[in-house]
């Protein structure tokens, strides 16, 4: 069996930027590139983000990040698995383990926008209780964004 490890990284890590790499490439392949919301790493406000990235068996085979939007609420950003390794619980163990650590910060709900032409994310988060919100911050005026949220339990 493979073992499967998920650390906890800075907004500069290799291993992060090259995941996002590729999940870019598959946005593109999907969306035009006006319609792709991207993360500015040259912001410093990307200081503010928690990232993590899957390993298996010592490979980086996903990522994903959580942007704080205020004092109780973040947002799901930058959420990829490498398409050979969906499938395979991955994304689910990303999921808990960011929405984990978001309560632990004392966040009370996580957003995030997807799109149509991405069914198996929509799939995934409803699956782990995600429900269509308004859109919200920059996609407020995207028709084409499709927003979810999700309330948390509090750890205790």
């Amino acid at each position: 069996m493979s073992k499967l490890t998920i650390l906890k990284v800075e907004s500069n890590h290799e291993d992060l930027h090259k995941l996002i790499q590729r999940l870019d490439e598959d946005l593109l392949e999907r969306y035009p590139a006006d319609e792709i919301y991207l993360v500015d790493f040259s912001n410093p406000k990307v200081k503010e983000m928690f990232f993590a990235v899957v390993y298996v068996d010592e490979k980086p085979v996903a990522c994903g990040g959580l942007r704080p939007i205020g004092a109780e609420e973040m947002e799901l950003k930058r959420f990829y698995v490498d398409s050979s390794y969906r499938r395979q619980g991955i994304a689910v163990n990303l999921l808990s383990f960011l929405e984990e650590e978001a309560s632990k910060r004392g966040v009370v709900r996580i957003k995030l926008e997807t799109g149509a032409a991405q069914p198996e994310a929509i799939a995934l988060y409803t699956r782990r209780g995600y429900e269509p919100i308004e859109r919200f911050g920059e996609y407020e005026h995207d028709e084409n964004s499709l927003c979810y949220g999700k309330k948390l339990s509090l750890l205790i």
